[in-house]
């Protein structure tokens, strides 16, 4: 038997093949939406996926306000951040979040579900989220993909 039959095949940056995918969150459950968006950043969706390799594709968002939570996640799950200064800890729900900046809702979710490294980083800046159903990347010709709830 020939060996090199066994030779894992690993991605280079020359083999990469990065498309522009389009989803719309319209009606679809926050972490399911997020969990299926971090594995189109990750590329684990392509049989040349290699775990130290951006081989994920470029992912935008639209329509980010019309997300839903379910139970009572809307009015009872906390996003925390600090301000830096004493007494700066600031505590917002996802209502309150989805009326004043609908996209960091998705954006917090997938950031979230991406490796924490300098790879994690370089992941998350392929994602594009907007609030509208308008986007600027129409040069790009962007591939329209329907994530189905499982």
């Amino acid at each position: 038997m020939d060996t090199l039959s066994y030779k894992t095949v690993s991605a280079t940056p020359s083999t990469i093949d990065k498309q522009w995918v389009v989803v719309d969150a319209t009606d679809q459950i926050v972490g399911r939406l997020a969990a299926q968006v971090a594995v189109l950043l990750r590329g684990k969706h392509k049989v040349n996926y290699t775990p130290h390799m951006d081989c994920g594709d470029n992912v935008i968002i639209i329509n980010a306000e019309k997300v839903r939570f379910t139970g009572k996640k809307l009015t009872d799950k906390v996003y925390l951040h600090h301000t830096g200064y004493p007494g700066g800890q600031r505590f917002a729900n996802p209502k309150e979040m989805l009326s004043r900046k609908p996209e960091f809702v998705i954006e917090e979710a997938v950031r979230k579900m991406l490796p924490k490294t300098r790879l994690g980083s370089a992941l998350y800046s392929n994602l594009y989220v907007y609030a509208g159903s308008e986007h600027p990347h129409q040069a790009q010709n962007p591939k329209v993909i329907n994530l189905i709830e499982k």
